[in-house]
């Protein structure tokens, strides 16, 4: 039952629990002074009515002292009926005197005496007085028994009957009125505490509204709750300021809902409106989640055929964020730059390329990625028109030297043939030996000539922007075919340190051979240049391939003039350049860093004026050689 109480009580409202508690608590407390006053009630009645007897014990043992003596027992029963005469009769039950062999002298019954009275409160030799509750005829009496002394003798005894219904009787009156006046303080303290709970609770309850209206989201409900709780008086009132607190934390909610709401809609018009094309990918299985009208357009795909999908149909998806780890999984870090420049498909296997960009965001309660992708096709043809440029002016540049290259060649055949035809002029014979001889000769320089032009023409070719599996030695090896022949006429030393086995990166071998290039003759310039201010100055210049822990690299090192300090800065700028007018215009270095920066290496120079200058590129390496 009281648990079934209790548990009503846990499940009923904070309201009901103070109301309640209040209640019980005044109950309790009242029950208490009701028992506590009716025990002093009693106590002091008793005391009183024992005091009243004892009283009129005394008078009578003061009195009956005489009597006692000389044995007059009608003087002493006259004396013991007046004294329960009057309103001492509603009070006094009997009155006996008896000697000190307990013999009964006179007592106030009508009936005969009751021989166990004698014994029933028996005084000792030493007692003052001597009080016992007795039950005599149906009712309750407490017998009072006082000695009868002459000098220091005791000669007899007095027993004054007193009922206790009387005491009883008072009490039921007293007990009426207190009982009255504690109903009257019962009703009053159950009023005060309903008034105190509805109070104590009000602002609970309007912050029950708020949340329930919250939730709804019914703001307009919950705004208009929040003015009536402000309407309170505050005072010092705890439950009020945490109410407050509350009402307060509830409308940054409201407000941030309204800024959610505003941010979101800003969102979806971005979303939908913006010139670029954005995906909605999964984050950790990259499956297109949505995407907006503009994606739709450029890949040439309807929406069900993209939702759904791997996002790596498109073209290749690998990044790099720029976040800690626990701020990629809360959702947090900041823009992830995927790739600079990276070939995508249309649909219908169209290729494009396009710069990608992502953040984490959360999307329909998981993890996500927000994808943009730029269209920079157009860029890239520029670029690529811009490295074509720049190769084929760099032939130009060398057009000299490679035509002093093919002559070598060309004159060796020509020698042969003019051999041949004085021969066949002359009509002398030749031996098969010197024959052979010739033919084979004349058959090297062929296949020399032809290994120059391809190497220029495979040079000079437009590349792409595909990726493939090259390796480091590769391009210096094509390189140094081109510019080795003359770098050695000027007298230039080449001090190779290739490893073995090379590095590997993923990259287009005709770009890398361009970067090399483009080093390469800036090395032998700087010589040169170096050779005017001092003419007996080293000419050198050292490549070295090799692979360290997290990098491919290759460094290109030379003897020459070296760079200021103040142009290091500057060195890549498109269009800069420290050679005299119509000596440079300033790209090779600009393209080659944008050709590294695009395969995702780094380009780091050390140089000090007049003692040189070393280039080192640095690329991912594939894992496997």
């Amino acid at each position: 039952m009281v648990e079934r109480l209790i548990a009503r009580l846990r499940d009923s409202s904070l309201k009901n629990k103070i109301f309640i508690s209040t209640t019980l608590v005044i109950l309790l407390i009242s029950v208490f002074i009701a028992l506590f006053t009716r025990w002093i009630l009693i106590s002091s009645l008793t005391s009183e009515l024992q005091q009243r007897g004892l009283g009129i014990a005394s008078s009578i043992a003061e009195s009956a002292r005489s009597t006692i003596l000389t044995k007059d027992i009608p003087q002493l029963t006259s004396l013991i009926i007046d004294a329960r005469l009057g309103e001492r009769r509603l009070l006094i039950a009997y009155v006996f005197v008896s000697d000190k062999q307990d013999n009964v002298l006179a007592h106030t019954f009508m009936s005969p005496f009751q021989p166990e009275l004698k014994t029933a409160n028996r005084l000792g030799d030493e007692e003052s007085q001597r009080i016992r509750l007795l039950h005599l005829g149906g009712s309750d009496i407490y017998d009072i028994a006082v000695p009868v002394k002459e000098g220091i003798y005791q000669i007899g005894s007095v027993h004054v009957g007193l009922y206790k219904n009387h005491i009883d009787q008072l009490i039921s009156k007293l007990r009426t009125t207190f009982l009255g006046f504690i109903s009257v303080v019962v009703v009053f303290c159950f009023l005060v505490s309903l008034r105190l709970a509805r109070y104590i609770t009000l602002p609970i309850s309007r912050l029950t509204e708020i949340s329930d209206a919250l939730s709804r989201g019914s703001l307009e409900l919950n705004m208009d709750l929040g003015r009536r709780m402000e309407r309170l008086s505050p005072g010092n009132d705890e439950v009020y300021q945490l109410a407050q607190s509350f009402l307060n934390m509830t409308q940054r909610i409201v407000q941030s809902q309204l800024q959610l709401k505003e941010s979101e809609q800003k969102y979806r018009s971005l979303f939908a409106g913006g010139p670029n094309p954005i995906f909605v990918i999964h984050q950790n299985t990259s499956v297109i989640m949505d995407a907006n009208p503009t994606a739709l357009d450029l890949y040439g795909y309807r929406r069900d055929e993209l939702i759904g999908q791997p996002f790596t149909m498109l073209g290749p998806f690998a990044f790099k964020d720029s976040g800690t780890p626990a701020d990629q999984k809360q959702g947090t870090a900041e823009t992830i730059v995927v790739s600079a420049k990276e070939r995508f498909l249309k649909k219908g296997s169209i290729p494009i390329f396009v710069h990608v960009q992502a953040c984490p965001v959360r999307y329909a309660e998981q993890q996500a990625l927000i994808v943009a992708t730029t269209d920079i096709t157009a860029m890239v043809e520029k670029d690529n028109l811009l490295i074509q440029f720049s190769k084929l002016k760099t032939l130009g540049e060398m057009s000299a030297g490679i035509a002093h290259e093919i002559n070598q060649p060309l004159n060796a055949i020509k020698m042969g043939s003019e051999y041949l035809q004085m021969v066949v002029q002359t009509g002398r014979q030749v031996r098969d030996q010197d024959l052979a001889v010739v033919t084979a000769e004349i058959s090297s320089q062929v296949d020399r000539a032809e290994d120059i032009i391809t190497r220029l023409r495979d040079f000079g070719r437009k590349s792409d922007f595909s990726r493939e599996r090259v390796a480091l030695n590769q391009p210096v090896n094509s390189v140094l075919k081109i510019l080795g022949r003359q770098l050695a006429l000027q007298n230039i030393a080449i001090e190779l340190d290739l490893a073995d086995p090379s590095p590997v990166i993923l990259a287009q071998s005709n770009r890398i051979e361009q970067v090399v290039f483009n080093l390469l003759t800036n090395a032998r310039d700087a010589i040169n240049q170096k050779t005017e201010l001092v003419p007996a100055a080293e000419r050198r210049i050292a490549i070295r391939t090799y692979r360290d822990a997290h990098w491919a690299i290759v460094t290109i090192a030379d003897s020459g003039v070296g760079i200021p300090e103040t142009d290091q800065q500057r060195i890549y700028e498109a269009f800069f350049t420290t050679k005299e007018m119509g000596e440079g215009m300033g790209l090779g270095l600009s393209i080659s860093y944008g050709i590294v920066e695009d395969y995702g290496g780094k380009i780091e120079v050390l140089s000090e004026e007049n003692r040189g200058t070393t280039f080192k590129l640095a690329f991912p390496p594939t894992g496997r050689e």
